[in-house]
């Protein structure tokens, strides 16, 4: 059994009871390829990422969570946006439902080498051709959406 279970407008979705600031990187290499990860606490790809701390800066959170989650060394050049759909709750086995609050960002690679981490089965860069076969929420491929459309301004939604 998974320890979360997303829900995505599922009119059955346990109702929210906290709302937590989390991040997730769009980290794109010079090949173009992006860095994601195969999350061992649902089993799907997703970009790293992970709850602000008390103590850190939102960047900083950044920077913690990728190295943490992938072995690679990070650098915040911008935000892809923010996203905080209601429609879209977490259930966690402990009990918390969390509503979506995720602020993307980009970066990119400064150096460090590939690991597996607890939080995840495998991390990989992954050629955007390869995107659409590999199991991701919809909500993950919005963000990479997002990433690639690279905007001069960030989404709000």
């Amino acid at each position: 059994m998974s320890r979360r279970t997303d829900y995505f407008n599922d009119p059955s979705a346990p109702k929210a009871n906290s709302i937590v600031p989390a991040v997730t990187a769009f980290v794109v290499n010079d090949a173009g390829d992006v860095l994601l990860e195969r999350r061992s606490d649902n089993g799907r790809w997703g970009m790293p990422g992970g709850v602000q701390e008390i103590g850190e800066n939102i960047a900083g959170t950044v920077v913690r969570e990728v190295l943490e989650e992938t072995g690679i060394h990070v650098e915040v050049v911008g935000l892809v946006g923010i996203f905080t759909d209601p429609g879209h709750v977490i259930a966690f086995a402990d009990g918390e439902v969390r509503q979506e609050f995720s602020l993307c960002f980009r970066a990119r690679p400064v150096g460090g080498e590939i690991k597996v981490s607890s939080e995840s089965f495998a991390v990989r860069w992954v050629p955007r051709a390869e995107l659409e076969s590999l199991d991701i929420s919809p909500t993950t491929r919005r963000r990479l959406e997002e990433g690639f459309r690279n905007a001069d301004v960030p989404l709000i939604s």
